[in-house]
């Protein structure tokens, strides 16, 4: 049962086990809290392991600052076999005879792979389309037509085999980006199809596979502070007088923030505690997007 009270505040990066939705993960850690109050950054496939970053309590207004984060992941590619949805849950749709593939054949077609390139988001996919979840339609039977979205691969790296016809492959991408639909391209680019298994992914932005917590084991001590939700962007750290401002939400001139660049930025107090988030606003201005300041 949620505790009275507020409540816990701040962040925590989940090891989310295989054959858990992201929501499952939500619902299990809003009892392990013992808050209603929290939310992911962004969906995981149930198959697929790894990092999923939440937001709890007052950081559940902080996931926006998590949304476009790059992400990396581990994974590998079956050539000869395509599913229909694109991973090892689906059913078999077709199936090529590829020996003849090696290993320098699989490593050209990922380079070409990489870089800016165009997309089209898998049937089994949360994105939504005309206000349904395209997952909801291919559930109903319905296949619809999907325009390519631009994403962007940075590293698409092949091993060696670990059986016949299976890479493990590492993925470094933009947000967006499906590594399912990248193992199915590739499959087509060498002549067949394939299909991908074993997803783990190892980082979201600045937050890694090395400080997650496994899902069992997220407690209120675990979570690391809501300022962490803005990792990797600039902080500033305001005196008593500014901060009383930005804990009312005024729109600021930027001297008087000390802010440099072009934001967002993680406004502290004296103690590093999150108080504000604040971006650019007209003329030499900047306006609060989250006003966060900390509980008395």
């Amino acid at each position: 049962m949620p505790q009275r009270g507020p409540g816990p505040d701040g962040v925590a990066v989940v090891d989310k086990p295989a054959a858990w939705t992201s929501h499952d993960v939500v619902a299990k850690a809003r009892g392990l809290l013992g808050t209603r109050k929290v939310g992911h950054s962004g969906t995981l496939d149930p198959d697929a392991t790894g990092v999923l970053v939440l937001g709890v309590g007052r950081a559940t207004r902080l996931l926006t600052f998590l949304s476009g984060l790059g992400k990396r992941y581990v994974g590998e590619v079956v050539l000869g076999v395509a599913t229909s949805t694109l991973d090892a849950a689906g059913e078999v749709t077709g199936r090529w005879d590829m020996a003849s593939v090696g290993p320098d054949d699989v490593r050209r077609a990922a380079a070409g792979l990489t870089g800016e390139i165009l997309q089209v988001p898998p049937m089994v996919s949360a994105k939504k389309v005309e206000g349904r979840r395209l997952h909801e339609l291919a559930r109903a039977g319905v296949e619809i037509e999907r325009e390519p979205v631009p994403v962007r691969v940075d590293r698409f790296a092949v091993g060696e085999p670990v059986a016949p016809g299976v890479y493990p492959v590492e993925v470094a991408c933009s947000s967006g980006t499906y590594v399912r639909s990248l193992a199915a391209d590739l499959g087509s680019a060498l002549g067949g199809g394939a299909h991908l298994r074993a997803l783990r992914r190892l980082a979201v932005g600045a937050f890694t596979i090395d400080e997650a917590v496994p899902l069992a084991g997220l407690v209120p001590e675990r979570l690391l502070p809501p300022v962490e939700a803005l990792r990797g962007r600039p902080r500033v750290a305001v005196e008593e007088a500014t901060a009383e401002l930005v804990a009312h939400g005024r729109v600021l001139d930027r001297s008087t923030l000390g802010a440099d660049g072009d934001g967002p930025w993680a406004v502290t107090d004296g103690k590093g505690r999150l108080l504000a988030v604040y971006e650019p606003h007209r003329d030499d201005t900047v306006k609060p997007a989250v006003v966060l300041a900390p509980r008395q």
